[in-house]
């Protein structure tokens, strides 16, 4: 596991974000983020309604915001995005919504 300082700069979907991480000595890059353990709906198909409501309270809650990022493996999931636990204010986002019914758990 690696921690990270980033800046949350897109959310796609529930479980799918684009942040400004920072890899220290001044040296940033852009990442798109799976959030690791949780499955949330899509924003298409028959999911579309709850998958938009959940994108928006994620919106609310991280975008535009300072959090720190535990990535779990050093390397990119078969759809170019990084696994993470995203922690707000020492909430763990990912728990979050689960615990809010937001998200379910899910390792694949």
């Amino acid at each position: 596991m690696y921690n990270y300082k980033a800046k949350i700069i897109a959310v796609y979907d529930g479980d799918t974000e684009t942040a400004v991480v920072d890899l220290g000595f001044l040296h940033f890059q852009q990442m798109k983020l799976r959030l690791y353990g949780i499955d949330t709906p899509e924003v298409r198909g028959a999911e579309k309604i709850e998958g938009k409501k959940v994108r928006d309270i994620l919106r609310e809650m991280i975008l535009d915001k300072e959090v720190e990022i535990i990535s779990y493996k050093d390397k990119q999931g078969k759809y170019g995005r990084y696994l993470a636990t995203i922690i707000l204010e020492g909430v763990d986002v990912n728990l979050w919504l689960v615990a809010n019914g937001h998200a379910t758990v899910y390792f694949p």
